[in-house]
């Protein structure tokens, strides 16, 4: 590992080993790193003790994350939060990982750049709805670095928020851009059956998701 990085200390909410419970490799077992810290602040976060930047969990460096990432045994990490590129440096930890093997990805809100992330890492990226409070703060500009390896993630709160991610993804023609275009609804806001209903009456290239770590743990269970 890069001196650098080996050193450079990281504000960690938690690590742990799960099923990858979204987007296209939802099921298969994942490695998450969580970082602490988000500077969103979504109506529906369903991660909220990760969002405070000045509270510390863990203090790691990139060595100690390393290590205790390599230990599951798991070629699969994702690197989440909270907001994960909030925090200096992690875009080279990334890489590490990616050096030495590691199938990496990075679930992302939309505000951070992404256009400096090493072409291997995975990014899912989580366009806001109006419904999240946070639609404003979406960047835009980060669709045009995302590529055929990447996923872009709608969480809706309501048919507004559906109507508006229809306009998003013809207005960037983003089924053809990525790899995927995931909906999700907001856990007991908006049924699975309607939003299946919806995508079905509108014929929509999009899959329509579901937290599948929601129904295999409680849905308020950390480390799963």
């Amino acid at each position: 590992m890069p001196a650098d990085i080996l050193k450079k200390k990281f504000n960690v909410s938690e690590i742990f080993h799960s099923i990858q419970g979204e987007g296209l490799r939802a099921g298969f077992p994942c490695v998450f790193i969580r970082l602490q810290g988000c500077e969103l602040r979504c109506s529906w976060c369903d991660t909220d003790y990760a969002l405070d930047i000045k509270k510390v969990e863990q203090i790691l460096t990139g060595e100690e994350i390393f290590a205790k990432a390599s230990s599951y045994y798991c070629n699969f990490i994702t690197f989440t939060g909270g907001e994960p590129l909030l925090q200096k440096g992690i875009a080279k930890l990334m890489t590490w990982f990616c050096d030495e093997g590691f199938t990496v990805a990075v679930e992302t809100n939309g505000h951070q750049d992404v256009s400096e992330l090493d072409k291997r890492i995975i990014k899912i990226m989580d366009l806001k709805c109006p419904g999240s409070g946070m639609a404003k703060n979406n960047n835009l500009e980060n669709i045009a670095h995302l590529t055929k390896s990447d996923e872009v993630k709608f969480v809706l709160a309501g048919r507004e928020d559906y109507e508006w991610a229809k306009e998003i993804i013809e207005k960037y023609n983003l089924t053809e851009r990525i790899a995927a275009v995931h909906f999700s609804a907001v856990f007991d806001a908006v049924s699975p059956k309607e939003l299946a209903e919806w995508l079905l009456e509108d014929s929509l290239n999009v899959r329509l998701q579901l937290q599948l770590h929601k129904f295999i743990w409680e849905p308020g269970k950390r480390g799963v």
